[in-house]
């Protein structure tokens, strides 16, 4: 058996089986091809010049049982390897955390917009706050662009925490990161940022319902946010203010959730920041927006 073989077993199962995708991959292809390679010791990004590599016995074995154990649980990937990534940024995961996939992620790479829009001054944010911050990730992707930063990293669910704790060492961020067991802000004192970032909680209670079984091993109190999704967000903007600094920007990752949104805060001047995926995901107010409209 090769890997090419191997592979087109792991599609031809994934696709008869129906499963549901989103959690680093999009298609029966890419999963497939991501267990293969996790099994085989490979990069995840390293397919093409592998796939006429024949397999030992072993190998062969370990591969199939990986894709078989995929379809039997409908486990997200990321969970079945205990690995997500984030760019080239790899993380440890498993089902006490959701699987990272945040658009905010690619806005503060390098030259991500994010950059830009912390101020005219150039810069870079020295105080960092990631809201629900989960696995950690976001917290970590900001201490590795903001080298000057100290980043806190707050999350209601202490089992949440662990997993955080673990990525954070794992980047050796120990001194700069710093976790805090937060219902949203309500830990966390006097504290202000430069930067608060967050990807809340924003599935609507209808679409909680609906969600594939892949979604359901994820926590539900990582997803599920209300009736319209917003009962997260809502706090956010009502207790952000008084945790910026003068030029602080909040960011906010909302989901499908836009239009709601913007019914509920008319006269709030929302900027929608560009990702891979739209303009219609992520949003960023300044300090100042929020003291005018006091």
């Amino acid at each position: 058996m090769t890997v090419r073989s191997l592979l087109a077993y792991g599609i031809a199962r994934f696709e008869r089986s129906g499963l549901s995708y989103g959690h680093g991959t999009t298609n029966a292809l890419d999963e497939a091809a991501w267990l293969i390679l996790h099994a085989l010791g490979l990069p995840p990004g390293d397919l093409n010049s592998h796939l006429d590599r024949p397999l030992t016995a072993a190998q062969a074995r370990s591969a199939k049982a990986l894709l078989d154990r995929r379809v039997r649980t409908r486990k997200p990937a990321a969970y079945l390897m205990h690995e997500a990534w984030l760019g080239a940024h790899r993380f440890y995961v498993d089902e006490r955390v959701i699987v990272p996939r945040s658009y905010i992620a690619e806005l503060m790479r390098g030259d991500g917009p994010l950059v830009p829009l912390l101020g005219t001054s150039g810069l870079s944010p020295v105080s960092i706050l990631d809201l629900c911050t989960g696995s950690g990730c976001l917290a970590i992707l900001a201490a590795l662009e903001y080298p000057s930063a100290r980043v806190d990293a707050a999350d209601l669910s202490a089992a949440a925490l662990e997993v955080a704790r673990r990525n954070v060492a794992d980047y050796k961020l120990a001194r700069r990161v710093r976790l805090v067991k937060s219902d949203l802000f309500s830990a966390l004192g006097g504290r202000t940022y430069d930067l608060i970032i967050s990807n809340p909680p924003y599935v609507k209670a209808a679409s909680m319902r609906k969600l594939p079984d892949e979604y359901r091993r994820e926590p539900e109190m990582a997803l599920a946010s209300g009736t319209d999704g917003l009962d997260h967000t809502r706090t956010i903007l009502r207790e952000a203010a008084a945790h910026l600094n003068p030029g602080g920007r909040l960011v906010v990752e909302i989901g499908h959730n836009r239009k709601a949104l913007e019914r509920a805060y008319p006269k709030l001047p929302f900027e929608w920041l560009e990702t891979s995926g739209g303009d219609r995901f992520v949003f960023g107010l300044k300090r100042e927006t929020f003291l005018s409209q006091s």
